[in-house]
């Protein structure tokens, strides 16, 4: 006879070995795919840059000590730390106007900065050329003038204005997170307007306003599209990494290059966390709400200089995406436009291919990079292993180092058997899932922190594996969070260029990239066409997540 306890039991206990060793397989795989395609290449950038010809040397740093590479150190730090002062004043200005106002008209403010935000690389250094460049639409056309849009000038004003949407965004958050409380009992104890921005508003987003500033230093040091397009002869050290490699294949002299640029990277860094964990242990009160709540009238004068500089900012940005788009249906012949598809049949024959894989590359980045995220953050914050705080470190670099040198990594790192995945389609997939890891991490654990673990329990204690409670409670409950970050990283990787510069091939190049190529060839009209697409691309991707992400919050 059978004993049917004993057959119970044995089944029971396979069904949680076999659970059990699901389980260990996900942590397992995770770690050693962040260990293998993030920490890897950058070791081996670090390494390469102390190797010439096969030997070990410190030439290629001691070059870096002669006058025009100290020269391209202070040519970078100081653009750099130029546009996030500006960048940061600007978005300070916006931000405070959009705190000012009532409820639906900052609703249409953020939508309208989210806008902005989804653009493609070049795209502000192309409208500059073709607006105020020798032969401008408004400089030469209307104008009459003949003015020379590049240099140090150039690349300020450009890091400026694209950084202003974001910082924006994070500074009007921070506007909105301080104690309403403070604003209120300032009020009632006379303070004016003026004083009480001056006394309480400011100091309390002065966190804020650092973490801002150190975040565009941290991105503008990274940018090398911009100097490389509209730099001319001024020269920074994330385009002359590039060109090491482009003009002479020296990856050594790259690689030290790239290397240069982690330490400031990180010490900004460091000072963007250091005042974020202050912002959000000051901003545990009331929250709030917007100026319409009390009489909060600034001066005359402040009102018209915050209103002025706001318009003014989506005056250029207008002006910016509508000559991209005229751009794309003219051309300018004889001092007058023509309007023309000529550059959209040019698009339409030769580039089909690039725009097919950037979405494919998106979608695929996307999707396992928001997995990937959200395992990391579960195991990390969730289970608490102790040592996945030093992997979840590890997912971080990417977002904290620059572009061109997570890209210069991978091409060092998998350039020889047995991971040659160098020109394939896989490894710039890999590139882009891996360097946005950081984004579906933290909005994990954003998430983690307000999820009550008591459904977890329950079904613990109804005899639920860790793994089926993983795949039935975790991910149903974090899919507004898988789609916000597939919708960052999928934005994200349709218009990247510097991580995967190095890794397309003519076999699987993207359209960021043919963009880049043509705008630095001059190819203006077909570029234009380019940028069109991905913004078009862009938008309704975002427009569609957005739906989608109302339904499931509804």
């Amino acid at each position: 006879m059978i004993n049917r306890s004993k057959l119970k039991e044995r089944v029971d206990f396979s069904a949680l070995s076999f659970d059990y060793v699901i389980d260990k397989l996900i942590l397992f795989t995770v770690i050693i795919s962040l260990l293998m395609f993030i920490l890897y290449p950058i070791i081996m950038v670090i390494s390469t840059s102390f190797y010439s010809k096969g030997v070990f040397t410190l030439d290629n740093y001691k070059d870096l000590l002669k006058n025009e590479n100290i020269k391209l150190i202070k040519n970078s730090l100081f653009v750099s730390t130029l546009s996030s002062i500006l960048g940061t004043f600007f978005a300070l200005i916006i931000s405070l106007f959009t705190f000012l106002q009532r409820e639906r008209l900052k609703k249409i403010i953020l939508k309208s900065l989210m806008i902005t935000m989804i653009s493609p690389p070049f795209v502000s250094a192309l409208a500059l050329i073709l607006l105020f460049g020798r032969r401008g639409l408004i400089t030469y056309n209307l104008l009459g003038l003949s003015v020379n849009p590049y240099g140090w000038k150039g690349i300020v004003l450009l890091q400026t204005l694209g950084q202003v949407s974001l910082a924006s965004m994070m500074l009007i958050s921070t506007l909105d997170s301080i104690d309403n409380r403070q604003i209120l009992a300032s009020r009632d104890l006379g303070a004016s307007p003026m004083s009480t921005l001056i006394n309480v508003i400011l100091p309390a987003s002065f966190p804020g306003i650092m973490s801002v500033l150190f975040l565009q230093f941290t991105i503008n040091l990274a940018d090398f599209g911009t100097p490389i397009i509209i730099g001319g002869r001024f020269k920074v050290l994330a385009t002359e990494a590039y060109m090491k490699i482009f003009s002479s294949g020296d990856l050594g002299k790259a690689a030290a290059m790239s290397v240069l640029l982690i330490p400031p990277a990180i010490i900004a860094f460091y000072f963007y966390r250091k005042n974020m964990t202050k912002l959000n242990n000051l901003s545990s009160g009331t929250k709030a709400v917007g100026g319409d709540n009390y009489d909060f009238n600034l001066p005359f004068g402040i009102r018209c200089i915050l209103s002025f500089i706001t318009g003014l900012f989506f005056l250029l940005m207008i002006l910016k995406y509508g000559n991209i788009f005229l751009s794309a249906i003219s051309i300018n012949s004889s001092g007058s436009l023509k309007f023309t598809l000529k550059h959209f049949k040019e698009v339409r024959f030769g580039y089909l291919p690039s725009i097919y894989r950037s979405i494919v590359f998106a979608i695929s980045s996307g999707i396992i990079s928001s997995i990937i995220g959200i395992l990391l953050s579960y195991y990390t914050h969730r289970r608490e292993l102790p040592f996945m705080k030093y992997i979840e470190f590890i997912s971080s670099l990417p977002y904290i180092i620059p572009g061109i040198f997570f890209g210069l990594g991978y091409i060092v790192a998998f350039n020889n058997e047995p991971l040659l995945l160098t020109g394939t389609t896989l490894i710039v997939i890999l590139n882009n899932t891996f360097r946005h890891i950081s984004v579906a991490n933290k909005a994990a654990n954003a998430y983690f922190t307000t999820m009550n673990s008591k459904i977890e329990d329950a079904a613990r204690d109804l005899g639920a594996s860790r793994t089926r409670i993983l795949m039935t409670i975790i991910f149903p409950l974090l899919k507004p969070t898988f789609l916000t970050s597939f919708i960052n990283t999928f934005t994200a990787c349709m218009t990247t260029v510097g991580a995967i510069i190095f890794l397309v091939s003519p076999r699987n190049v993207v359209s960021s990239i043919v963009m880049f190529k043509d705008i630095s060839n001059g190819q203006y009209g077909l570029g234009a066409v380019m940028a069109s697409i991905l913004i078009v691309i862009t938008v309704s991707v975002n427009l569609i997540a957005i739906k989608l992400l109302s339904k499931e919050r509804a």
